[in-house]
């Protein structure tokens, strides 16, 4: 994922989060009865998470792969440090081996 869907995604959240403060503050601040308010916030959050679920939905899928993806890297990463480890250790092992070798063939 590149720095502009990284900064378009932040965008779009940012400005859907400014929308629904704006709607909460203007509701909450109208003069209407509680129950009233209560029905008027409930439709509003409703008809947004209609709107905007596609939205939503594709950015979590996006951001899943993207954990997929970096997992996937990560995983490949150990591997390979395991597989060096292991390859030094053995390096150092039939270095051990082949002086132990030399001074038992001197005698």
């Amino acid at each position: 994922m590149c720095n502009k869907d990284k900064s378009s995604i932040g965008f779009g959240v940012g400005l859907l989060l400014g929308v629904v403060g704006g709607i909460v503050a203007g509701v909450l601040y109208a003069p209407k009865s509680g129950e009233e308010m209560r029905a008027k916030v409930k439709d509003t959050v409703c008809e947004l998470a209609e709107k905007h679920s596609p939205a939503v939905k594709e950015a979590k899928k996006q951001a899943l792969e993207s954990i997929d993806l970096l997992r996937y890297k990560l995983e490949n990463q150990y591997k390979k440090f395991g597989n060096m480890l292991k390859s030094k250790k053995m390096r150092k092992a039939k270095e051990l081996e082949s002086e132990s070798n030399y001074y038992f063939d001197r005698d």
